[in-house]
């Protein structure tokens, strides 16, 4: 046990050199830009996991929550030009407001009926976004939005944002990690065991349903509040339906339950399509296309372990509760 643990901080280490060495060594604007996504996915694959992977409550509706983020520090950028820490402090505010308001009078619903309701509040999103012209500007989106400046320290390039999201991401880590390995995240996980057996040794199952999910979206609003910054400028089509998918089909290959597994599942899923460039118009199929395989022949994940966490497990509690 101590040489595994010894092989293992051996790799973490080589890993945190690779990562900050990445950008010394690759000067190429366009591998950086791919990077900085791989990092804003990574933020949101975990936030997905929360819920998803630990929680087990099934949400489609975490692009809402990005959406969300983005918008929020957006319209107070364009509208009233406030700056990189208050607008972060307004998403992460604003998705737990919104994810609260949703998941209060709905959390009661088990399964695949949360799913729908999720979907739903994402096209209402949507809806919203593109038509509310005077505060969204519809679908000519919101421009203009500033270069953020942290500690003094204004990011003026691709090798700059990518350190900045870097931080972020190890930010993020540990605090879920902190979560998952609390009390609290022992609770999360006898929910999605078995939600009943939980209630009966007193576990509020409701009430921490509520918190993963104020988790989950908070993180996505953060995501969300970067990627505006980064890209200065956002619109309704960068947070439809198909993003949520791209996050169930990262957290499925990755492994669900799992810090690891969303962290990989992210980056390979971004490397695939920038790779094979050529399928690009095809992006969604072949996701769909992994995400089936991913089930019917690895469900638990690449770096899941079978019987704690994954689509099978979540797949069959769906099917108990529907008598299907």
């Amino acid at each position: 046990m101590l040489y595994v643990r010894k092989y293992k901080k051996f790799w973490l280490t080589g890993l945190c050199v690779v990562l900050l060495l990445f950008p010394l060594v690759v000067k190429n604007e366009y591998v950086l830009n791919v990077a900085i996504m791989a990092g804003i996915y990574v933020i949101l694959a975990s936030s997905m996991n929360i819920t998803n992977g630990y929680a087990g409550v099934f949400s489609m509706g975490h692009s809402a929550f990005y959406g969300i983020g983005a918008y929020s520090t957006g319209i107070l950028a364009y509208h009233f030009g406030t700056g990189f820490w208050t607008g972060m402090a307004a998403a992460g505010i604003a998705s737990v407001l919104f994810g609260l308001l949703l998941g209060i009078p709905t959390l009661r619903l088990k399964g695949i009926f949360f799913a729908f309701v999720t979907v739903s509040f994402l096209e209402i999103l949507r809806l919203v976004t593109m038509n509310w012209i005077a505060l969204t500007r519809g679908p000519m989106g919101i421009p203009g939005i500033p270069t953020p400046t942290i500690f003094g320290w204004t990011l003026s390039s691709n090798r700059h944002f990518y350190y900045a999201i870097l931080a972020l991401d190890v930010l993020v880590i540990f605090l879920i990690a902190r979560v998952i390995h609390s009390r609290t995240g022992r609770a999360f996980m006898a929910m999605r065991d078995d939600d009943l057996a939980a209630s009966t040794i007193g576990i509020p199952t409701f009430q921490y349903r509520l918190l993963a999910l104020a988790f989950s979206t908070f993180f996505c609003g953060l995501a969300g509040c970067f990627y505006a910054h980064y890209v200065s400028y956002i619109s309704p089509d960068s947070f439809e339906v198909s993003e949520t998918f791209i996050l169930l089909t990262m957290i499925t290959v990755g492994g669900m339950g799992t810090l690891s597994g969303p962290i990989i599942g992210a980056v390979l899923m971004v490397i695939f399509p920038e790779i094979f460039r050529f399928l690009l118009e095809y992006r969604m199929a072949a996701y769909g296309a992994i995400l089936v395989l991913m089930i019917l022949f690895r469900p638990e994940g690449l770096f899941g372990v079978p019987g704690i966490a994954g689509t099978e497990g979540i797949l069959s509690k769906f099917r108990s509760r529907t008598g299907s």
